[in-house]
Formats: structure tokens, C-alpha cells, sequence
């Protein structure tokens, strides 16, 4: 196949795992189309599955890699990611796509028009949920969505489609991520938040055969794996707090100062909260001579106005004063959260010129 100089390459993938008959028909349509080339990770599927394998390697331009074992989404991914980024290095990008029927050639090579367009941003095969979608399809799209909402900042109509065109510059950081099963396609989004990489959404089709059995998601293990990676963001928070807490404590039993037991908590609990918020929260990649002094005023700021509350409370509601402090956190953790995210641990993205925005 002979492409001009300027033509980009993008590459299909396809993760599968004790796939339908409908695998081999998928990557017949995929390798006719505008795909140069289509990758399929047999993820150590049982021996009564090698024939839709073997019948998709005889066709042209199609490559099929072998787990020995079942590894996960994540990692079939991965070791496609990985092939393609070592033999197809011309190529722009690859266009991911389930094998469990949901995603139609048709949408596919939508994905792949719009990474050609845009190749630096991630795009997102996403589905509109309208006509009869299961119950626990639509209810973990949209529970995962609102809380990816709330501890991003950033508004993605459909976090858990598998079909999604990736940068090729993009492949060597999701690589070295850990998630190895549906998790990882949630890192995917939150490296893109935290690298500062666009993502645009295309609009597809909503496609559930057979009220989506095909689909080898668990609803409970893979959900709790998948909220894990959202909820990390709250143990250094959680983990500050109680350095800040006890210290508190220690202090108001020996001085009954609530003004020296706020100052002393918060001047220990700093160093810490400061160090794991950048390095593990935000993975922030600007100096700390540019993050400190704005993290600090927050601090001083934050402490005072929880000062004041802790205050308020013990003098006009008789709360304890643990109890007053325990309250008083509460109200400001959310507004610290939502300002060290948006204006202080703000990235510059170190692969391509583009600020994050979700269309």
C-alpha cells in the first residue's frame, strides 16, 4: 500500500478476551477501511477461541499477539500499545476498539478521521446512552462521571468507552502506568488531566447486544478498581489530616490555645500535605519555587478561615473543640481541594503545546 509523504498512519487495536464470532468480522471491516494496519491481543483466551484468532491473522495487514495467561484490559492494551509503538513508528496514533461488539467499524473510523485532525489530544468514542442501555452500563457511566467531574474539574460525557484514538507521543507514559485491567482506561483520562492534554469527544453509536453479556466488565471488582484510581486523590488529604489533627490535639491539651494549636498543625502538617498533593495527587511538573509560595498563602489563608470557624463554633454553639475542628476542616477541605487543583498545581503539558479542554 503506497501513501504519500505526508499520509498518517493510525493504527487499529483490538484487546480480546474469549471473544464472539463477531471478532472476525470486526477486524475484516477494520482492515478494509482506512486502518494501516489491525492489532488484536489474544489476552489468554481458552482453547475454543483460537479459531476466531487464527481466522483473523490470514487477513492482509492484520497482526494477533498472545498472552499466555489472562492479564486484563490493561495489559492486552498495553502489549498492543507497545508492538505498535516498536514497528509502527511512523504512525500518528492507534484507535482502540472492545472486541465484545459494542463498537461499530463505522465509529471506529469516525475516531480515526478525528485523531488524524487532531493528533496530539486523546479522543473519545462517546456513546449517547439512549434506547435500551442496562442498568449497570448506564449507572456506572454516570456515578463514574460525576465523580470524575468533581475531583478533575473536567467534564467527560463517557469515561468507561473503550473506544478511543490515542496519541502515538502518549504510549510511552501509558506504558509505565501499573493498571493492568479496566482501570487503566480511567488513568488514561487522568493522565491526560494531569499532562495538560486535550480531549475531544466524538459523538457514536450506542451498541448493547444482548443486554451487553459479551462484556467481561464485573460490575463490583471492576467498579472498585476503578473508583480506587478516582479516590487516591483523597489520601493525602485524608493522611494530612490526621498529622494535622493530632497535632492540634497535642497542643490545645497543653496549651487550651486553639490560635497555637491551629499554627502548630498546620506548620507540620504542611511539609507533608505540600510534597504528596504535588508529587501524588496532582503529579504537578512546575518548579517549587512557582508552586510553594501560592500553596502557602492557601495554607495561610485556609488556616485562618478555619481558625475563625473553630472559633464561631466553641463560642456561639458550644461545640468541643475537636469536634468544632473536625467540622471546620470538613467545610474548607473542599474549596482547598478545588483551588489547589485549578490554580496552583496547574500543568504545562511537556509533549505538545495544547491546554486541556473537553469539548
Amino acid at each position: 500500500m503506497f501513501h504519500g509523504k505526508n499520509y498518517m498512519q493510525v493504527i487499529a487495536l483490538i484487546p480480546s478476551y474469549n471473544p464472539s464470532e463477531q471478532l472476525v468480522s470486526l477486524v475484516q471491516k477494520l482492515a478494509a477501511g482506512v486502518f494501516d494496519a489491525v492489532i488484536v491481543v489474544n489476552d489468554g483466551s481458552a482453547p475454543e477461541f483460537d479459531h476466531c484468532f487464527s481466522d483473523s491473522e490470514k487477513i492482509q495487514n492484520v497482526t494477533v499477539l498472545h498472552h499466555a495467561v489472562n492479564l486484563g484490559k490493561g495489559a492486552a492494551l498495553k502489549a498492543g500499545l507497545n508492538y505498535i509503538y516498536c514497528h509502527y513508528k511512523e504512525c500518528i496514533g492507534v484507535v482502540a476498539v472492545d472486541a465484545d461488539g459494542q463498537h461499530l467499524a463505522v465509529d471506529a473510523t469516525k475516531v480515526a478521521m478525528t485523531l488524524r485532525k487532531n493528533p496530539e489530544s486523546l479522543i473519545i468514542g462517546a456513546r449517547a446512552f439512549d434506547g435500551a442501555v442496562p442498568m449497570r452500563s448506564r449507572f456506572g457511566n454516570s456515578f463514574t462521571r460525576t465523580i470524575f467531574r468533581v475531583l478533575t474539574g473536567k467534564k467527560i460525557s463517557d469515561t468507561q468507552s473503550g473506544l478511543r484514538g490515542i496519541p502515538q507521543a502518549m504510549i510511552p507514559s501509558l506504558l509505565k502506568t501499573s493498571a493492568n485491567g479496566y482501570e487503566f482506561e480511567l488513568d488514561m483520562l487522568l493522565a491526560c488531566k494531569y499532562t495538560g492534554r486535550q480531549i475531544i469527544e466524538e459523538s457514536i453509536s450506542t451498541v448493547y447486544l444482548e443486554g451487553n453479556k459479551s462484556s467481561h466488565f464485573n460490575p463490583l471488582i471492576d467498579s472498585m478498581k476503578i473508583y480506587f484510581v478516582l479516590f487516591r486523590f483523597t489520601l493525602a488529604a485524608l493522611l494530612s489530616a490526621v498529622i494535622d489533627y493530632t497535632v492540634f490535639i497535642f497542643v490545645y491539651h497543653l496549651s487550651s490555645s486553639i490560635s497555637a494549636s491551629q499554627a502548630s498543625a498546620r506548620l507540620v502538617s504542611m511539609g507533608f500535605n505540600y510534597t504528596a498533593i504535588k508529587k501524588a495527587v496532582f503529579y504537578s511538573n512546575q518548579k517549587t519555587t512557582s508552586t510553594f509560595p501560592k500553596y502557602l498563602i492557601l495554607v495561610c489563608i485556609s488556616g485562618f478561615v478555619s481558625f475563625l470557624l473553630i472559633k464561631g463554633f466553641v463560642m456561639f454553639l458550644n461545640f468541643p473543640v475537636v469536634v468544632a475542628k473536625v467540622v471546620a476542616e470538613s467545610i474548607v477541605f473542599l474549596a482547598n481541594f478545588a483551588i489547589q487543583r485549578d490554580f496552583i498545581f496547574i500543568n504545562r503539558h511537556t509533549e505538545c503545546p495544547l491546554k486541556a479542554t473537553v469539548h
